[in-house]
């Protein structure tokens, strides 16, 4: 199989101890490409270099909205000239996150997106979403920005067939990752066998969320074809057709093609 993990942080320190070997399984299990995400500047220029030294990565800048706080003119003058690298693909992961109490508020990540998103725009790049419970705020932002989208993906959806048609009507692919392979995930698993296959993407999104069957696990991009193989089960079509689908519209969404 021909396979591109669209989201990963194999740059990441969990990797530092094997990363060779990482890189090994990789390519053994068919991951010919993959991207790299920052979330904030630090680790947005480790992920240009880290890419600029990998042939087979992307690198996608930005911040996260964990660290929303962060993004200010002079961040975002960071990010702009970190975008004249020629491996930089994307603007990402940003958006909204409301799961932990501790994020910076709703109105200051709600900004910090915005911005990104006029970034973007300016630079004609892709955003790559990072969106957790907080979609219908997410959907609404991106109404009131729809002048200025430039497309992306919603990297590691975890809404249902609902939402995903919403995200769609606004031009975005939708990732799926890990959480797809879960048992309990009726509703994932619906929005999966639905999303029209020319904007359907997958991930890994490691060294978090890691698939069945090695799940509670460091995940790693190897294991993206487990991902592409429930997929392709639960759509009822051949797992290396869907690996070749899934690589064309990253190559697309990427800029690659």
């Amino acid at each position: 199989m021909e396979l591109f993990d669209s989201h990963c942080h194999v740059d990441e320190t969990q990797f530092d101890a094997d990363r060779a070997q990482v890189h090994a399984r990789m390519l053994q299990a068919g991951v010919g490409r993959f991207a790299v995400l920052g979330s904030d500047l630090p680790t947005s220029r480790h992920a240009v270099e880290y890419a600029l030294s990998h042939e087979s990565a992307v690198a996608a800048i930005g911040f996260h909205p964990e660290y929303a706080d962060r993004c200010d003119e002079a961040s975002l003058a960071a990010l702009r000239e970190m975008a004249k690298a020629p491996c930089v693909k994307a603007i990402g992961e940003i958006g909204l996150d409301y799961h932990w109490p501790d994020n910076p508020s709703r109105e200051t990540q709600a900004a910090a997106c915005e911005a990104q998103i006029a970034l973007a725009c300016e630079l004609s790049l892709p955003v790559a979403y990072h969106v957790r419970d907080a979609h219908m705020d997410m959907i609404d932002l991106l109404k009131r920005n729809k002048p200025r989208l430039t497309g992306g993906i919603m990297h590691c959806f975890s809404g249902s067939w609902e939402i995903a048609r919403e995200y769609l009507r606004l031009g975005y692919y939708i990732s799926f990752a890990g959480p797809v392979t879960f048992k309990k995930a009726p509703k994932l698993q619906e929005a999966a066998v639905n999303v029209p296959l020319d904007r359907l993407l997958i991930e890994t999104d490691s060294p978090y969320m890691a698939p069945e069957p090695v799940r509670g696990r460091r995940n790693e991009p190897a294991n993206v074809r487990y991902v592409c193989e429930k997929i392709a089960a639960l759509r009822g079509m051949d797992a290396e057709e869907l690996a070749r689908v899934t690589t064309e519209n990253a190559c697309r969404v990427y800029g690659l093609c």
